[in-house]
């Protein structure tokens, strides 16, 4: 039951980052990454929010490790951070691995601490 959980929110989260990501890109004509940026602290957002929310198993498994998992993406954020820093892109580079880090974690907060207050 829960790799059923994890595909069917994951079946959800990949497109969904998917149509995010070309939506925000096409908002902004720069080398910066800004639809895996957003996708990624969007998704910290949510997953804080899940965590303040305390789901039982079944929702955690389907909307954390399923739909945020897929919908998330370090390896995305990786590569692109090194191919801004190939090429020669060294403040977006530092922008987009800090700027994530920082974001992605206050996001995180912020789910939390929503959660927490609305419910």
């Amino acid at each position: 039951m829960t790799l059923l959980l994890i595909f069917l929110g994951g079946a959800v989260g990949a497109p969904t980052r998917y149509l995010i990501d070309r939506m925000v890109q096409r908002w902004h004509d720069t080398v910066f990454p800004w639809g895996t940026f957003a996708v990624n602290v969007f998704g910290s957002f949510v997953l804080g929010f899940l965590v303040g929310a305390q789901p039982g198993d079944m929702i955690a498994t389907l909307a954390g490790t399923g739909f945020c998992g897929a919908l998330t993406t370090f390896s995305t954020f990786g590569f692109e951070t090194v191919r801004l820093l190939e090429e020669g892109s060294f403040a977006e580079a530092a922008m987009n691995a800090v700027g994530s880090l920082l974001l992605g974690v206050l996001a995180a907060f912020g789910g939390y601490g929503l959660a927490v207050q609305v419910l």
